[in-house]
């Protein structure tokens, strides 16, 4: 006879004890993620920002492409319409904004300025021009004018001492919207080189939008003196594009003009961001592009040096420096003081790191309350690089 066991069967449960049960695995869980040592991890990447960054970009990819998704994606910093990252010379991150592709031309803004140095110092390797001779504006020269006193190093250094307010409040009072905009338009040089003295000349830095267009007007004249308005348009555009464009491979560099033909040197130049990286590049080999020298080496390491009258500013360009002051455009000094950029209006960065062989650039709109967040992002990006 054989013998067969009854199946065993599990007691009912009540709806009650079944909603304690599954109580008490959601505290355990709980418990246990509590836990974990460190943040919980972070959210995969979306595959855009994967796709913004090559396989081999230098550092952990992911980390990269994390950055700059949240150059585009964070809800403080603005609008970013394009994003490059090179490292060593190539390109290792693109990315670009709704409506934006690598043809379009953006607006440097006062990335403008760092051009303008370059073309003066091109003049001044040529001998047509001195850096510590009175800068050639004739009617500062007139027998009294303390305006005598300012030469070329003085205005490359923003350290003219002439009046000029640059972020004024009222904005219609500020310098450079008077000079780009209102009473100062049609002849811009001649608005800004007519402002008298406010300080002794090479005491105080003043930043200014005017200054660079009064060396616009000297660089324009040094080539084209006499000239119609037509003809220094012509001349400088000439200059600009067989001196510096076609030798850096800047294809897409255009500049605009006022009514007298002077180059809008201190904000209207405009490049694609590949053409502005090239820029960076250039920088960043100390004005050498492929093995040829296209302006002299000491040139930018002059762009470079901190003008005596601000520890955070060169020659037309931001040093990664301390200023003393309530202004940190860069980062403070953090990642190292090699560091120094191109920036312009509404956050456009062009950012380099010599001794990380990096180059950074964002093009974009972000207002000055949130310039802050921009930078912090940017800074994050330039860390993932080890200094060498």
């Amino acid at each position: 006879m054989t013998l067969r066991s009854s199946p065993s069967r599990l007691p009912a449960r009540s709806p009650s004890a079944l909603s304690s049960l599954l109580s008490g695995i959601v505290a355990i869980a709980l418990l246990s993620a509590c836990s974990q040592d460190g943040p919980p991890p972070e959210p995969p990447v979306p595959e855009e920002a994967m796709a913004a960054v090559v396989d081999d970009p230098g550092v952990p990819r992911e980390s990269l492409a994390r950055a700059v998704d949240d150059l585009f994606t964070a809800d403080d910093i603005g609008e970013t319409r394009a994003l490059l990252v090179l490292q060593g010379g190539e390109i290792v991150a693109e990315r670009y904004g709704e409506g934006y592709d690598a043809e379009i031309r953006h607006t440097g803004w006062s990335m403008s300025k760092s051009v303008t140095a370059v073309l003066l110092g091109m003049m001044v390797a040529d001998g047509r021009l001195r850096l510590d001779d009175p800068a050639p504006v004739p009617h500062w020269q007139r027998p009294g004018d303390p305006r005598s006193g300012v030469t070329l190093r003085h205005l490359l250094q923003m350290r003219s001492g002439l009046r000029h307010a640059e972020g004024g409040d009222p904005a219609y009072e500020s310098s450079e919207v008077r000079m780009l905009f209102l009473d100062g338009r049609d002849n811009m040089s001649g608005w800004a080189e007519a402002q008298p003295l406010e300080h002794e000349p090479g005491t105080t830095f003043r930043y200014s939008t005017a200054t660079s267009v009064i060396l616009s007007d000297i660089a324009t004249d040094t080539i084209a003196e006499g000239e119609s308005a037509d003809a220094r348009q012509r001349a400088m555009a000439e200059y600009v594009e067989a001196r510096l464009a076609v030798p850096l491979g800047m294809d897409s560099l255009v500049g605009e003009y006022d009514a007298q033909g002077t180059l809008v040197g201190g904000s209207h130049l405009w490049a694609t961001a590949r053409d502005w990286a090239k820029f960076g590049e250039f920088l960043r080999n100390y004005g050498s592009v492929r093995g040829a020298q296209i302006v002299p080496r000491g040139w930018i390491e002059f762009m470079r040096r901190a003008s005596p009258a601000s520890p955070d500013y060169g020659a037309q360009l931001w040093l990664n420096r301390p200023s003393g002051e309530e202004r940190d455009v860069l980062f403070g000094g953090a990642l190292g003081e090699d560091i120094f950029a191109a920036v312009g209006h509404l956050g456009q960065y062009i950012v380099v790191s010599p001794q990380r062989r990096l180059t950074v650039v964002r093009l974009g709109k972000t207002d000055d309350e949130n310039r802050d967040r921009l930078v912090e992002e940017l800074e994050d990006i330039v860390a993932l690089y080890p200094s060498r």
